[in-house]
């Protein structure tokens, strides 16, 4: 069990000691309709872990209600999933189809009650008639039917007598109730569909609301574990629950934060955008972070554990860095793979007065990890080492081979540039050097002082591998669409050279490249005669280095403390009340709302700026992510910019003149300067370009200079199409509609 005890473990062992449940029933219940990330391995590990930690057992349940959007292929990942990540669920895989036929006769029974009606209503006046934080609803006249007339419309329902949309059915709460989620909730809707599992048996579905709780009970679930934009429909979970008056034991919702991580988005819908649009290649591409790209990368399963342990449990919405991902798998790794040499950009080394070769002996491992296992390194006078490994003029902290400057070869011999061979055009291609014979490692008497060892290879031995270098999806912290992807997320190299072992001896599928970082042998691609090695994470945090250049001091604030154990305070009535306005009337993400409504200064804010502008959803995310991020360093008085400025802003991106990512740029210049948004684009000469033209003659260049990857999509490798969309919009200085972009390369490239 975790030695920190976290809110929700504090509450299964309240439970156990007061008699609430005699065993600990978990499930982790995902909707199979897109491939599991990282934020489902938190969930995993926190439903499958508590089980385990209390000697009960988890169950893993398909909530397969929606069959428009289901399939086999996502259960199947779920599953790979679980498994990969070390679990292992009671009994067979569960899905809430299997529970279609009682989960039926529970709303047939709340009809015959009386708390259930079958309403005609159309889906705007539904909307309509539900009311606002501030106003009550209002019932629908269709309320009135006979319970006769109900179970009849019903069964009709059921058998497919009636169009998608026609009827549906609707518990009978409180219209008035200030959880707007009671204000008569959707039970069952009509879907002509055919579902993955039931076929053509059901015309009906049951809504998530419905289905999970009484699925939970079914099962025997002591502790419905749930994510927090699940914390006000725990009431409809009750109201089900007791008003069918089920006999104990039976299942209590607790919620938990969501995780978020910057430079990454965890929208289901969003990744199958990518998946789809071929930004991406599938729902395992390296880059994604799918349970699957992590694990095709060479994440392992102890490194994602690790991480979601060290994020904790909490009770209120975060942003956790990226880095600390990543060095949840350097961490790992540091101590369990070998340390080989890779050249990736070899430049061509040979040793004037070498003759022969030799096989020399070194370990793959440092001292400092408790491993063993050592190789032969072949040596001759033919090597390659990395390009920039070598400069001819370099500058004054320039440690490694230079025309006045010896260098060690890691695990070999000090060696020194004699002559610099170079090309017609001035590129150097071969450099001549001579070794020092006495300088052989581990028995060096040559006297000579260098100051860095660098890796190398045997030219003529060596293996030539291809070699995926994987970099962050996106370009930003916050990322909100394709234009904010990070063309340079991938780069091939075929050419790079390996040591022979690697290849001939395999003595693992996870290396340590020196100096390069951790590789990882790609496991659909990679054949003894075509290695393929994707490069799971470097050494250091490059990205890091890049933050702290352009960080500036932040203010010292006090932060009242409002957690305990990782739960938090509720939220206080008028809070609750903003957050059932942002995310019943305003449709806001449920991570936004709460952002917005726990904090005075950000609510205000936010509705000075919607009363100028009727853009909700996209003022909400620059509210709570720019504008919010800028309060953390200042007091609100001290903002440049105003709420009506940030209308503004809003109003020029949503009716096309910039991107989003061009409004980055605008809001830093209103951050420094106070600038009016459209006076800065106009001085600055940022407006969108949405020509089709103008963008088609851009696109037809950036083709024209890339003939090869040209060949590569057309027989087959469509992953390259978001490297021709990324390479247009940095060409237009991200100025070009990325939807324009997307349409016509496309067309372009089939």
């Amino acid at each position: 069990m975790s030695e920190r005890k976290d809110f929700l473990r504090t509450i299964v062992e309240a439970d156990i000691k007061s008699g609430k449940c005699k065993e600990v029933v978990t499930r982790f219940p995902p909707e199979p309709n897109g491939f599991p990330h990282i934020g489902h391995a938190k969930s995993i590990a926190i439903n499958f872990g508590i089980a385990r930690d209390y000697n009960g057992h988890c169950n893993l349940r398909m909530d397969d209600t929606n069959p428009t959007k289901e399939d086999t292929k996502y259960v199947e990942a779920l599953k790979d999933a679980v498994e990969w990540l070390g679990f292992e669920w009671e009994g067979n895989v569960r899905y809430t189809s299997d529970y279609f036929t009682q989960i039926h006769d529970y709303a047939i029974q709340l009809i015959k009650m009386g708390k259930a009606y079958v309403d005609s209503l159309g889906e705007d006046e539904i909307r309509e008639y539900r009311g606002t934080v501030t106003e009550v609803g209002k019932r629908s006249k269709y309320a009135e039917r006979t319970v006769e007339e109900n179970l009849e419309l019903f069964e009709k329902m059921k058998k497919g007598e009636f169009k998608d949309g026609e009827h549906i059915l609707r518990a009978k709460i409180d219209m008035s109730a200030p959880n707007m989620k009671l204000r008569d909730p959707l039970l069952y809707r009509i879907r002509h569909v055919e579902h993955f599992r039931a076929g053509n048996t059901w015309a009906v579905y049951p809504m998530y609301d419905f289905a999970h709780c009484l699925s939970d009970y079914i099962e025997g679930v002591s502790h419905s574990i749930c994510t927090l934009e699940f914390e006000n429909n725990r009431d409809i979970y009750n109201w089900v629950l007791e008003t069918l008056s089920l006999t104990p034991p039976r299942p209590y919702q607790h919620e938990f934060a969501r995780l978020g991580i910057n430079y990454t988005v965890m929208s289901k819908r969003k990744l199958l955008e990518l998946v789809e649009g071929g930004q991406v290649d599938g729902w395992d591409d390296p880059r994604l972070p799918t349970i699957a790209g992590y694990k095709r990368r060479g994440y392992t399963p102890e490194s994602i554990l690790a991480f979601c342990d060290s994020v904790g449990i909490a009770k209120a919405n975060s942003m956790v860095d990226v880095s600390q991902l990543e060095f949840c798998i350097r961490d790992d790794l540091n101590l369990k793979v070998p340390r080989v040499m890779c050249v990736l950009d070899p430049l061509k080394i040979t040793l004037v007065n070498y003759e022969g070769s030799e096989e020399l002996d070194a370990s793959y491992y440092p001292d400092d990890v408790p491993k063993e296992g050592s190789r032969k390194l072949p040596f001759s006078s033919d090597i390659c080492i990395e390009r920039d490994d070598f400069m001819e003029n370099p500058p004054k902290d320039y440690f490694r081979l230079t025309p006045d400057q010896s260098v060690r070869l890691k695990g070999a011999y000090i060696i020194t540039c004699k002559e610099v061979i170079k090309d017609a055009s001035g590129k150097v291609v071969e450099i001549k050097a001579e070794y020092s014979k006495d300088s052989k490692s581990g028995s060096d008497t040559s006297g000579i002082k260098v100051k860095s060892a660098i890796h190398w290879v045997d030219a003529t031995r060596a293996k030539e591998v291809e070699v995926r270098l994987y970099d962050r999806l996106y370009s930003v912290e916050a990322p909100q669409g394709v234009e904010d992807l990070n063309a340079d997320s991938l780069k091939i190299i075929k050419n790079a050279l390996i040591e022979p072992a690697v290849i001939n001896e395999k003595p693992d599928e996870r290396f340590q490249f020196e100096r390069q970082g951790y590789f990882y042998a790609d496991p659909v691609d990679y054949t003894d005669e075509k290695p393929v090695f994707n490069k799971i994470v470097g050494l250091k945090g490059s990205w890091d280095k890049k933050s702290k250049k352009t960080e500036t001091p932040s203010k010292k604030v006090e932060v009242k403390k409002e957690q305990i154990d990782g739960e938090v305070v509720a939220m206080s009535q008028t809070q609750q009340t903003l957050f059932d306005k942002y995310t019943i009337e305003l449709k806001l993400n449920s991570e936004v709302a709460n952002t917005l409504a726990r904090d005075a200064q950000l609510s205000a804010f936010y509705e000075e700026a919607l009363s100028q502008l009727n853009s909700p959803v996209s003022l909400a995310n620059i509210v709570s992510n720019e504008v919010a991020r800028e309060l953390k360093q200042i007091e609100i008085s001290e903002l440049k910019f105003s709420a009506s400025q940030i209308a503004d802003l809003v109003k020029i991106i949503d009716d096309g003149t910039i991107s989003n990512k061009i409004a980055k740029q605008v809001f830093e210049e209103m951050v420094n300067s106070g600038e009016n948004p459209s006076k800065i684009v106009e001085d600055k000469g940022l407006v969108q370009i949405s020509d089709p033209a103008i963008i088609s003659a851009i696109i037809d260049e950036v083709m024209t200079k890339n003939p090869d990857n040209v060949e590569k999509f057309k027989a087959g490798n469509k992953k390259l199409l978001g490297f021709f969309v990324g390479q247009v919009l940095k060409a237009t200085g991200g100025k070009a509609n990325p939807q324009v972009v997307n349409q016509l390369v496309g067309q372009k490239l089939k």
